[in-house]
């Protein structure tokens, strides 16, 4: 596959977790899994658990269409979301984020099987895997490195609405192989 042909919306499924493109369909389920206030708390979007929030990010993940649904397979229930992008500083790359999860789904396997599934397919047409988190979030930052993505630099990036500051990390194929062993 090369990259120009990369599909950004891809059924996934692993074995506690299917991934599908999101649909306007997706709705209740997905506020109701990011209705949490505690889900957002290191967040830079604080107020996202609030449902006349949670519209507007909705409708704006539904727009990029490269968003994904996240469904726990045991109760088909909506669990997160994440997204496949291109970094505003390297068009022709590939970057996984806009993603939550559950805080059910904290501290398994989940995020790191949502992010198996993600980062394999990106590898069918991607040397590198990048991700970009808010300075403030550790937790995300801490998960991104036990994928054994390594922090490359700092930046000002345009990733959703405004400019704003981002760790990015990057994670190779050589190292995805590493953390997995």
């Amino acid at each position: 596959m090369l990259a120009h042909d990369f599909d950004c919306q891809p059924n996934l499924c692993g074995s506690t977790l299917r991934l599908k493109p999101l649909a306007d369909s997706d709705f209740v389920g997905m506020y109701q899994a990011a209705a949490d206030p505690d889900i957002w708390a290191g967040h830079p979007a604080k107020d996202r658990y609030k449902c006349e929030v949670f519209e507007v990010y909705f409708a704006s993940l539904l727009a990029t269409k490269k968003a994904l649904a996240v469904i726990d397979i045991e109760s088909g229930e909506i669990v997160g979301t994440s997204s496949y992008y291109a970094p505003p500083d390297l068009p022709d790359s590939i970057a996984i984020g806009f993603t939550f999860l559950v805080r059910a789904k904290w501290g398994g396997n989940s995020n790191r099987e949502l992010k198996r599934l993600m980062v394999e397919h990106a590898f069918k047409a991607h040397e590198i895997v990048y991700f970009h988190i808010a300075p403030s979030n550790t937790r995300s930052q801490k998960a991104t490195m036990k994928l054994g993505a390594v922090h490359l630099y700092d930046a000002e990036l345009k990733i959703s609405t405004a400019p704003a500051s981002a760790k990015c990390y990057g994670l190779t194929r050589a190292q995805w192989e590493a953390s997995c062993g």
